[in-house]
């Protein structure tokens, strides 16, 4: 085998191996099959040095409809599958405290 070629299977665990990964809470389910993920992060205010909180929104898919809000999850970046969904969630990491 050449150093140039691969086979099918390698390219497609290449491609999972490279595909992005965060962890995020879950800010809504209303939606069948979707669910808003919130990703915080930090940055520091380019003049005043003080740490700023952001929060990120993606739409993630939901097989099973088994998230709930506040639970922690893991999501991975996908093919785009809606106008707007383009993660999809691949495990509930921490389950919210329920009352």
């Amino acid at each position: 085998m050449s150093e140039g070629t691969h086979t099918a299977a390698e390219t497609k665990q290449r491609e999972q191996d490279a595909r992005l990964m965060k962890v995020g809470r879950v800010l809504s389910n209303k939606m069948d099959k979707t669910v808003v993920v919130g990703v915080d992060f930090v940055r520091l205010h380019p003049i005043y040095k003080k740490r700023i909180r952001r929060t990120s929104k993606f739409f993630a898919h939901d097989e099973q409809n088994d998230c709930l809000e506040g639970d922690l999850v893991r999501i991975e970046e996908c093919r785009p599958l809606s106008r707007n969904k383009r993660w999809v969630v691949r495990e509930v990491v921490q389950r919210a405290v329920r009352v």
